[in-house]
C-alpha cells in the first residue's frame, strides 16, 4: 500500500527525528505471510497475561492465518514462558530478550518479529472481547486505504471493575473524518483497541525511544493519523487495565510521565501542519489537566514531594488563566491538608 501524505504531515521535518525510530523492514521473499500477527510484549506479568493471552486464543483463526508471539523483556519476577507453555500448547511463540531492553524498544522488537500484514500489540497486561478481529478485519477489508483501525475501549481495574468507557467517536464504523487533529490535541485511544498494518510500520518506522515511561503510544497514533485515514469500530471490544504498578503509574511521584507526554507533544508538532499543528497546541493543556488531577490524587494520599512535582509539571505544559486558576485551587488544597494534619499530630 502506498503511503497517503495528507497535508498535515510534514515529511522532512519528520525524517530528522528518524534516528530515534527503530528501522522495520519487509518481511523477507519467502517468509510465510498471515494475516494477522498478535504480538504480546510483557514484563513481570505472567498472572494478567494468562488473561490476555486466552482473550486471544479463544478467537484465533489456524496458525497460517494468525502469527502469535509473547515477547519478553527479561522479565525477573516471574516465567512468562511457562503461561505459554501452559496455555499455547505449540499454538503460541514465545521470544526472550537476552536483557532488559525497555519498554519501548521491547515493542519495537514485536513489530520487527511480526510477519502478519495486519498488526495488533497487546500489551501482556490488556486483553480482548470476543469479536474484536473479525470486526477489525471487516474494517479494512472495507476501506482498503486505511493504515489502522482502532475500537472503543474500556478501562478497567485490576480486580475488573469498569473505570469508564472511551467517548463515541462516531455511531457506526467506518473512516473518520478529522481525526488527525483530535487524536493530535488529547490521547483518545489505549493500545489494546487499535491494529496497524505492517506496511505503515515499515514506512513510518517503530516506536520512538525518547519517552522513558509513557507517551510513546500517542505519538505513533498522531504519526499514523498525520499520514494515513484511520478507521472506527464503536463496539467496546478492547480492555485497558488501569494498574498501580504499571510503569506510567511508578512514574507519576517523579513527574517523568508529564515530562515523556510533553516531549511526545513536541515531537509530533515537529511535523504536523495546517489545523493539526493548531489541534496539538491544545494538547499541553489537556496534559496540564491530567498532572493537576494526579497533584490533587496524591495530596489525598498525604504524598506532598509527588503532589508538588505534579502541579509543577502541570505549570510548565501550560499557564493559561484556567491552569492557573485550577493549579491554585489544588494547592490551596495541599496546603490546608497538610497544615491539618500537622495539627493533629
Amino acid at each position: 500500500m502506498t503511503a497517503r501524505l495528507l497535508p498535515s504531515f510534514d515529511a522532512r521535518a519528520f525524517a530528522a527525528s528518524h534516528r530515534f525510530r527503530a528501522n522495520i523492514e519487509e518481511v523477507p521473499a519467502g517468509i510465510a505471510r498471515p494475516l494477522w500477527s498478535v504480538m504480546i510484549p510483557v514484563f513481570n506479568c505472567s498472572e494478567a497475561l494468562r488473561r490476555s493471552l486466552s482473550s486471544v486464543l479463544a478467537q484465533a483463526p489456524a496458525p497460517e492465518l494468525m502469527q502469535i508471539e509473547v515477547v519478553d523483556d527479561c522479565s525477573t519476577r516471574c516465567d512468562p514462558e511457562a503461561v505459554v507453555s501452559a496455555l499455547g500448547e505449540g499454538r503460541v511463540d514465545f521470544f526472550r530478550q537476552p536483557v532488559n531492553v525497555g519498554h519501548s524498544r521491547n515493542f519495537n522488537s514485536c513489530l520487527q518479529r511480526a510477519r502478519g500484514q495486519l498488526v495488533h500489540i497487546l500489551h501482556g497486561d490488556d486483553w480482548v472481547g470476543s469479536g474484536f478481529y473479525e470486526r477489525l478485519q471487516a474494517l479494512f477489508g472495507a476501506y482498503p486505504e486505511i493504515g489502522a483501525a482502532f475500537c472503543r475501549h474500556t478501562i478497567v481495574s485490576p480486580d475488573g471493575t469498569v473505570q469508564r468507557i472511551s467517548p463515541l467517536e462516531r455511531e457506526e464504523a467506518g473512516v473518520l473524518d478529522g481525526w488527525t487533529e483530535a487524536i493530535a490535541a488529547e490521547l483518545r485511544l489505549q493500545p489494546p483497541s487499535i491494529v496497524v498494518r505492517r506496511s505503515v510500520y515499515e514506512h513510518l518506522g517503530g516506536f520512538d525511544t525518547r519517552m522513558a515511561s509513557c507517551g510513546e503510544d500517542w505519538e505513533m497514533w498522531v504519526r499514523i493519523a498525520a499520514t494515513y485515514p484511520v478507521a472506527y469500530e464503536p463496539l467496546p471490544l478492547a480492555f485497558y487495565e488501569d494498574g498501580s504498578d504499571s510503569l506510567t503509574k511508578r512514574s507519576i511521584r517523579s513527574g517523568q510521565n508529564i515530562r515523556d507526554v510533553r516531549r511526545a507533544t513536541r515531537i509530533s508538532r515537529s511535523y504536523l501542519k495546517g489545523p493539526a499543528r493548531a489541534a496539538n497546541a491544545r494538547a499541553n493543556s489537556n496534559w496540564a489537566d491530567w498532572a493537576l488531577h494526579w497533584a490533587r490524587k496524591l495530596f489525598e494520599r498525604d504524598e506532598y514531594i509527588a503532589g508538588l512535582i505534579q502541579l509543577k509539571e502541570a505549570l510548565l505544559c501550560s499557564r493559561s488563566n484556567k491552569i492557573l486558576r485550577h493549579a491554585a485551587r489544588i494547592a490551596w488544597f495541599g496546603l490546608r491538608r497538610a497544615l491539618w494534619q500537622r495539627r493533629t499530630v
